[in-house]
């Protein structure tokens, strides 16, 4: 039976472990992960693009578990009260390529994305950050900025979004969290003065959210909004203002702000700092970039995140995904003893039953 996480039993686990613990779990997975770079067979991610959005497979594999996940992205799906992002993930054994967990990865992917973003902050942005500019406030802004008050300690949050709902909705959430916010009527307005500026926008569009003239001394850059070719956050001149990192470099150059700058634009991959390999900031003065795309070694943390979660809390389910064969060789065999519904009923799922490490 292949081990099953719904949407609502990710949430009770988030509710059980609390927000901030499981941002911080997954932040420490996907530390631990990148410090495996090498070990793991890598790509970019497989999108097929549309006028209105963009569907794409992200694969990766170490020695014992492939891992992938689905994911979207429609930024005009709220006119059918749908989320701009949906997805789901798949852990499968490599020795026998047995998919032992389906999980959601709508409510996961964005507590690894926030939690990604706190990890390359602790290694770029300076000490003692205590403000941050959040410039978008939709569904991903509220766990940035939960993992930066839990992360980095950051205690408060300058807001802006054109949808002033977006921005009433963001507030309230992180009043109830007892997180400080301002609004601001404008992008410029925002970031002036704070330590992180966030862009998470998701208009599928060329865009120059933030320009030069808004970076001060010392500054880290945050952008999560720009993922995909044809989605830029940052001005071209904001990318020279100091170092680039990112995650992986073929994916980033195609998918990142970076997509403006030419081939030979110098860029640091994240691994490299967190192993100590290359150095990160250089000065408090330093300005830095994380021009963040999300990549699936980020999803693979994840997903054992969550199915190690629910190993503890002894939760989940099972589906019957794979037929149960008494002769492998006869799989035609498999239909002619499964003629009902009440058989397959009986074995599709089973709730509360405890996840096999």
């Amino acid at each position: 039976m292949t081990q099953y996480l719904s949407a609502e039993r990710v949430a009770e686990i988030i509710n059980k472990r609390g927000i901030g613990a499981c941002i911080t779990g997954v932040a420490s997975y996907i530390n631990q992960d990148f410090l495996r770079w090498n070990s793991f067979d890598k790509c970019a991610r497989v999108a097929n693009h549309s006028d209105v959005g963009v569907i794409e497979l992200m694969p990766i594999a170490d020695d014992k578990s492939y891992a992938f996940k689905y994911v979207n992205g429609h930024p005009s799906n709220h006119r059918f009260n749908l989320p701009t992002v949906m997805a789901f993930g798949v852990l499968a054994d490599v020795e026998t390529g047995v998919p032992e967990l389906v999980s959601e990865l709508t409510l996961t992917t964005a507590i690894r994305t926030a939690a990604m973003s706190a990890v390359a902050a602790r290694a770029l942005a300076r000490d003692n950050c205590k403000t941050m500019a959040i410039i978008g406030n939709g569904a991903q802004s509220d766990f940035q900025a939960l993992a930066f008050h839990h992360l980095l300690g950051v205690e408060m949050f300058h807001l802006f979004d054109i949808d002033s709902a977006a921005t009433d909705k963001l507030e309230a959430n992180l009043a109830k969290m007892g997180l400080q916010t301002k609004r601001f009527n404008s992008t410029k307005e925002a970031v002036k003065g704070v330590d992180i500026i966030t862009t998470v926008t998701a208009d599928k569009t060329n865009a120059t959210i933030i320009t030069p003239d808004m970076i001060e001394p010392g500054m880290h850059i945050n952008g999560v909004g720009g993922d995909c070719p044809g989605k830029t956050e940052l001005h071209a001149d904001v990318l020279r203002k100091g170092p680039v990192f990112c995650e992986f470099e073929p994916q980033s150059r195609i998918e990142g702000d970076m997509q403006q700058m030419p081939a030979d634009f110098p860029v640091t991959e994240l691994w490299t700092v967190l192993s100590g390999k290359v150095v990160g900031r250089s000065t408090p003065e330093q300005v830095t970039i994380f021009d963040s795309v999300g990549f699936a070694l980020e999803d693979y943390s994840a997903l054992r995140y969550m199915r190690d979660a629910a190993v503890e809390l002894g939760m989940g389910e099972t589906l019957s995904l794979i037929p149960a064969m008494a002769d492998p060789k006869n799989l035609f065999g498999f239909i002619g003893d499964n003629k009902g519904p009440t058989a397959t009923l009986n074995v599709a799922t089973r709730t509360n039953a405890a996840f096999v490490s």
